[in-house]
């Protein structure tokens, strides 16, 4: 079966040449078919399977074309790569336009990704804590720097009540860009005001139920 997805592999770069340089690489028990790092299609068990996008929906719908499934823990995962059967390999031109598709599709998708930092990929935000930031429906950087360190740091005190000082740091120094430890001490003093203020008031109304 690896010969055959080789020779899958070759034909595809053959055929669709006038796209750029096609590289491939394992992924998934497959290969994975890239453009300048820009993943637009599959080769698996002997098939092409390119990425499904809006553009190539009204094919997908009128060949019925099925999806590529890789199995993942003993289950069966759909991914959003369709298959490319005998009658669009005859059709170069069609699989061409659609392959530009795909491509442009990814393109599009790697741009946006690139555009929109991750939660952890900010300074002092680990995987747990953006989890915790996730749980508070808190999901991206423009969220956050909306909300501010304090009003996301209350939500994750709701979720978690032993939060620390330290991630309300943590946080402040996610939105400026800086590690919490070089945090400007004006902005730490008035941090831990604000924070020993909250500590006070809830030791008063506990102490009054």
């Amino acid at each position: 079966m690896k010969n055959v997805s080789y020779q899958r592999i070759y034909q595809s770069r053959e055929y669709l040449s006038p796209l750029g340089q096609i590289h491939h690489r394992a992924l998934f028990g497959g290969y994975s078919l890239a453009i300048e790092d820009t993943v637009f299609a599959m080769v698996a068990e002997g098939a092409l399977y390119l990425r499904a996008c809006e553009e190539s929906a009204p094919y997908c719908v009128n060949a019925k074309a099925p999806l590529l499934t890789f199995v993942k823990r003993g289950r069966p995962v759909l991914l959003n790569y369709f298959r490319v059967d005998d009658g669009l390999w005859q059709d170069r031109e069609t699989l061409l336009t659609l392959c530009q598709h795909s491509l442009a599709a990814a393109q599009r998708e790697k741009v946006a990704r690139r555009a929109q930092k991750r939660l952890r990929d900010l300074p002092n935000l680990t995987f747990q804590l953006e989890t915790l930031l996730w749980s508070v429906g808190i999901k991206d950087e423009a969220s956050l720097r909306q909300l501010g360190a304090k009003a996301c740091w209350l939500r994750l005190k709701e979720r978690s009540p032993q939060l620390s000082i330290k991630v309300l740091f943590a946080l402040e120094g996610a939105i400026t860009g800086l590690h919490e430890a070089a945090l400007p001490a004006d902005t730490r003093r008035e941090l831990t005001v604000w924070f020993k203020e909250l500590e006070a008031e809830s030791s008063v109304n506990q102490r009054g139920t």
